[in-house]
């Protein structure tokens, strides 16, 4: 089995960026490609190098690893004669880490094997903190023989690679399984607060109150903290994406015929928030929605 040691990195955004870095520290040739030509130079002195086109980045590369902002971003940049498909060598796996859904992940599969390139769903769990770490959940479904290849990158980005499936798609729905539960988490929590405000409790006493109980969760500290303050200008994960994935989770949930009025009032607020402006700070933003109402 080949040994992955050249990778082409489509998008270098805020997650893209770590994630890029930590291969170049594990002593992969990394080259970054990026749709704001600065985001890709910026890493030029963390080992990575800054390419003007996908194919330049492509080209010749162990692996590829797509993490864009959604399906018709990947498709854009990888589908066509000048796309990033067209100039991968036909030994190259192609490692889909953009959170794009399930109806994408199966078009872009598609396009894998109409090339003849291997092709991995690894969406990753985890925001910006654990990407600069190193750490993120990597979720992988994908044929056995490519996962070698694929250890190098999965190994520099994440704590752990948790592999559930040999063909595209489980990993995908997997991860907005996580995402729903994200989602609706924060718009439970934002909730939560507004109504501990309008009852006269600060919500820093609430958290303080559900610390070190059962009901306590680390992820709505921090986020409730910024609740609190009202200031989101720290952004792990931007609210516009937040609400990407909630509408990733509703056109999943609707094709299984499910109903989730939960999920569909937490897309509601993310796109009010979204709407007065907050698209780009952090997705506890959403709290600007429910404390507005």
């Amino acid at each position: 089995m080949n040994q992955t040691t050249t990778v082409g990195f489509l998008g270098t955004g805020i997650m893209g960026a770590p994630m890029a870095r930590n291969c170049a520290s594990a002593g992969l040739d990394v080259r970054g490609w990026n749709r704001t030509p600065e985001k890709a130079r910026a890493l030029a002195d963390a080992g990575v190098t800054p390419v003007d086109s996908p194919a330049e980045a492509v080209r010749g590369a162990d692996a590829v690893v797509t993490m864009l902002t959604d399906g018709v971003a990947v498709e854009a940049v990888v589908a066509g004669d000048g796309g990033a498909l067209a100039a991968m060598d036909d030994d190259a796996v192609w490692l889909q880490m953009s959170t794009v859904g399930i109806a994408a992940t199966e078009r872009l599969a598609a396009l894998a094997r109409e090339r003849g390139v291997g092709y991995v769903d690894a969406p990753v769990v985890g925001t910006r903190q654990p990407a600069e770490a190193g750490e993120l959940l990597v979720l992988g479904s994908g044929p056995e023989d490519v996962r070698d290849r694929a250890a190098p990158v999965f190994g520099a980005v994440g704590r752990a690679t948790r592999w559930v499936g040999e063909e595209p798609g489980p990993a995908s729905r997997l991860k907005l399984v996580f995402n729903g539960w994200l989602v609706s988490l924060i718009e439970s929590l934002s909730e939560t607060l507004a109504v501990s405000r309008a009852m006269g409790i600060p919500p820093e006493e609430f958290l303080e109150a559900i610390d070190g109980t059962p009901m306590n969760v680390p992820y709505a500290q921090i986020k409730g903290k910024a609740m609190a303050k009202m200031d989101f200008s720290k952004v792990a994960f931007p609210l516009r994406l937040a609400h990407k994935d909630a509408r990733l989770v509703l056109e999943a949930a609707e094709a299984e015929g499910l109903d989730l009025p939960l999920m569909r009032t937490a897309e509601a607020q993310f796109a009010r928030a979204e709407a007065a402006g907050h698209g780009d700070e952090d997705l506890a933003a959403v709290h600007h929605a429910v404390a507005a109402a």
